[in-house]
């Protein structure tokens, strides 16, 4: 048999308990094992089609057993390189940020300047980079120099993009607000439209990001900084095509760490993207 309590009058009433949100942890299993579990099939399809089947000759492609073999012999010389083409990447990564949002400003603050200029930004970006490749060491010399140069004519174009599309598309509701609060350009500018164009400009980064990498191994083709694309290229002509698919996955894995760390910057600037967008 229950106990029924009545409520005395006059009495105040207890709030009723509310349940804690939940936090969910720091790093989810998914967020690790799932890249993980591609990584397994990837390397086993690379088995599967070099050592499995024979379908591609060792030289053009060899195992992955070999590959590894060859890194671990020569992580006195490709470590060293790594780090070469790594620094190479984020400089001229951030060289062509600053520059390419500066040029995707300009573009989205006038229409004259964009129809002046936008079919020359089309034009250069349409020209394979590796033309440049040997100009660019009569043009500015060996070293570093054309290495960020190459990153910075793969790289600028999606950025510059982002950035004109993404202030040139302001909510209409935030513009509203902004001209109903009698704000000045500049503060509309700062408070309303760069914000809201952050997603997109964040969308050109990420997409420059892995641009980056492939310019600085084109740059250093064609340099003397001895990175990962001048070991590439060094251990192809000896015929060491082992050591040179070893380079490669360098420059593969530190393009997915690189991306990573940009995703991971856009998650903790923006914070307010996850909460007003639908989530998968």
């Amino acid at each position: 048999m229950t106990q029924l309590t009545e409520a005395r009058p006059g009495a105040p009433e207890e709030p009723a308990p509310t349940a804690r949100p939940r936090r969910g942890p720091a790093v989810r299993p998914a967020a690790v094992g799932l890249p993980a579990l591609g990584l397994v099939i990837a390397v086993a399809a690379w088995w599967l089609v070099t050592s499995g089947l024979h379908l591609v000759h060792p030289v053009a492609l060899p195992p992955p057993q070999d590959v590894a073999r060859s890194l671990a012999a020569t992580t006195d010389v490709l470590l060293p390189a790594l780090g070469i083409t790594t620094w190479m990447t984020l400089a001229g990564f951030l060289l062509s940020a600053a520059v390419g949002v500066l040029i995707g400003m300009a573009l989205a603050a006038s229409r004259r300047v964009e129809r002046m200029f936008a079919p020359l930004l089309v034009a250069v970006n349409a020209v394979p980079k590796i033309a440049f490749g040997p100009l660019l060491v009569v043009a500015v010399g060996f070293g570093q120099k054309p290495i960020l140069t190459m990153v910075f004519l793969l790289c600028f174009f999606p950025i510059v993009l982002s950035t004109a599309t993404g202030l040139t598309t302001t909510p209409a509701d935030l513009a509203e607000l902004g001209r109903s609060l009698n704000a000045s350009w500049w503060q509309s500018f700062r408070k309303v439209r760069f914000p809201a164009a952050l997603p997109q400009i964040f969308v050109g980064l990420k997409v420059a990001m892995p641009l980056a990498a492939i310019g600085a191994v084109i740059g250093e083709f064609y340099s003397d900084r001895p990175g990962l694309g001048y070991q590439i290229l060094q251990y192809n002509g000896v015929g060491d095509t082992a050591t040179a698919w070893a380079a490669i996955v360098l420059v593969a894995l530190m393009s997915i760490v690189l991306y990573a760390v940009l995703s991971l910057i856009e998650r903790l600037a923006l914070p307010w993207v996850r909460a007003t967008t639908s989530a998968r």
